[in-house]
């Protein structure tokens, strides 16, 4: 299929987008399709990745479930080129199966603690019905989390229904390796990734 919109190759893109195509190249063995569409604007695509960095991997939530309400979200808006991603990374980070295929009935599965019941739902209402969200609702979630944690969980969450529409539209398929040229005008060696 042919892409929607076209995405740049190492070579065309600015010299100050090159440094993340680069580490994403030597941590990844390639740069996400949806980075590459970005990249068009370079504002955009630079300032999207400091900040997708900063919702993943700061704050005091573990990045498991951050992954996990990001697997949700993708699910519940049908994004294949998202849950190809995540569900992988949410497996590398623990996650099984047997879980990720109860997350479409978490409330009654017995494959989460109620902590995670409360982020999943938190997931599933802010995708489906953020106007729905009750006071019980946020009340039960307090319980489990603090006030910087529900913004955590809400970034991830926000970013990733960004990501799914964006990615949607563009009919966005999986992103695959990066060619050896590629690997190799990065500096970074096919056996390293």
């Amino acid at each position: 299929m042919q892409p929607r919109i076209s995405r740049l190759k190492r070579d065309e893109v600015l010299p100050s987008s090159l440094a993340i195509y680069d580490r994403y190249l030597r941590d990844r063995g390639n740069v996400p399709n949806m980075f590459r569409t970005m990249a068009h604007r370079p504002e955009i695509f630079e300032t999207i990745i400091a900040h997708m960095e900063a919702v993943l991997n700061t704050g005091t939530l573990p990045k498991s479930l951050k992954e996990l309400v990001i697997v949700r979200t993708s699910q519940l808006n049908r994004t294949p080129y998202c849950l190809a991603s995540h569900t992988t990374i949410a497996r590398k980070l623990g996650w099984t199966d047997v879980q990720i295929d109860a997350l479409h009935n978490a409330a009654s599965s017995d494959q989460f603690t109620a902590r995670e019941k409360a982020a999943i739902h938190l997931a599933e209402v802010m995708t489906l019905n953020a106007h729905g969200y009750t006071e019980a609702e946020f009340a039960h979630l307090r319980s489990f989390y603090s006030e910087g944690e529900v913004v955590e969980l809400m970034a991830a969450i926000g970013l990733f229904n960004y990501f799914n529409r964006f990615n949607d539209l563009l009919q966005m398929e999986p992103t695959q390796p990066a060619s050896a040229e590629e690997l190799a005008e990065a500096g970074v060696t096919p056996a390293a990734v």
